[in-house]
């Protein structure tokens, strides 16, 4: 989480302007960056809105899978903005699950998210996980906001320190992993249509133990770095190629001198890269 209509042949078919704004902080921050809340946040509309509402109509059945949900705010705006979808979040990290399950009670008592206490990877079994943890020091402490537990991941950190260093991976603990595809077998899914992925670096692990299944996927928004904050991890190019290859089209690109995220969309048949 570092750092945000029917189906229309003629966009997904042939796109000409690629959104590609990075998305910077103002000189000033807004009041709500410098004093976040979980309530603005989750009333605040996803910086892909607009898109997602252009490839799925609301009242669409949708399966999303939110990958890295960590407090779960994402997927209860997946959830209040396709009513009728079902809402997987996976998120690994105990202290995370404790206030992810409190705020999908919160904010949506009548179900519609499913929470699932696993980190999605290329392999199932166990693996260690490194814990982050951390407060900037230009912002003050919020009561519900945490900055430090959105950079725990799978991989060891690499450049993290150097470009946060008020972020530490000071604890390991050991979490349960799964392939997408072999959860969706057992959960009885046959297809996904839109991926939150926000995995610090994992992602490319993540789509590849998608298997499969990946080919049912419309939509992904995906967590991009420019430079190895975690060790071994994939960089811009690697993420590009790996999706082209599997048939999806960048639609918006938000990736700076350091990070950002990037909206895949499948391509129909018959269209190019």
């Amino acid at each position: 989480m570092m750092a945000w209509r029917r189906l229309l042949p003629s966009p997904l078919l042939r796109w000409r302007r690629i959104d590609r704004r990075p998305m910077t902080t103002p000189t000033k921050p807004p009041a709500s960056v410098l004093h976040p809340s979980r309530d603005s946040y989750i009333a605040s509309p996803s910086p892909i809105e607009a898109e997602l509402r252009s490839i799925f109509a609301e009242d669409e059945p949708l399966v999303i899978f939110d990958i890295g949900s960590c407090e779960g705010e994402d997927a209860i705006r997946y959830a209040r903005l396709f009513p009728k979808a079902r809402v997987f979040a996976l998120e690994p990290l105990p202290a995370n699950l404790e206030i992810l399950r409190a705020n999908v009670a919160r904010y949506t008592p009548d179900g519609g998210i499913t929470v699932l206490d696993v980190a999605a990877s290329d392999r199932s079994g166990n693996a260690t996980f490194h814990v982050s943890s951390g407060q900037p020091d230009d912002r003050p402490p919020a009561p519900d906001w945490d900055y430090g537990n959105k950079s725990s991941s799978l991989l060891a950190p690499e450049r993290h320190r150097e470009i946060f260093p008020w972020i530490t991976f000071d604890r390991e603990i050991t979490v349960t992993t799964t392939r997408v595809d072999e959860l969706c077998e057992r959960l009885g899914i046959e297809a996904i249509d839109f991926i939150h992925l926000d995995v610090q670096g994992a992602e490319l692990a993540v789509l590849a133990g998608a298997g499969r299944i990946l080919e049912t996927v419309r939509a992904i928004w995906t967590e991009v770095e420019a430079i190895p904050l975690y060790r071994d991890q994939p960089m811009k190019a690697d993420v590009e190629a790996f999706m082209t290859a599997r048939g999806f089209a960048i639609m918006k690109d938000t990736v700076g001198s350091v990070s950002g995220d990037q909206l895949y969309v499948r391509r129909l048949a018959g269209s190019h890269p």
